[in-house]
């Protein structure tokens, strides 16, 4: 499901326009960055949590040769399932 798709489904279900949706949608994402650059944690109760978390610097084999590489450190945005998604998966 793409973003125009959650849109759709959205404004069918709570009976608004696809462009107030889809609103709704860019701000929601936004808010959700946000708080993840502050270094926040995003808990939304029966989805799940995002995080961001450290990725320490390790070593890597370049594709296609041998050569032992560096793949330096990097911060990356975590999502833990909730439990009760889970579930019902």
């Amino acid at each position: 499901m793409n973003k125009q798709e959650l849109a759709n489904a959205l404004a069918e279900k709570l009976d608004l326009s696809v462009k107030e949706t889809g609103k709704v949608l860019d701000e929601t994402f936004a808010v959700i960055g946000d708080a993840l650059l502050k270094g926040d944690v995003v808990k939304v109760p029966g989805f799940g949590i995002f995080e961001v978390k450290e990725r320490a610097e390790r070593r890597g084999v370049k594709p296609g040769t041998t050569e032992e590489i560096v793949i330096p450190a990097k911060k990356v945005v975590r999502f833990k399932t909730a439990k009760s998604l889970k579930e019902r998966l």
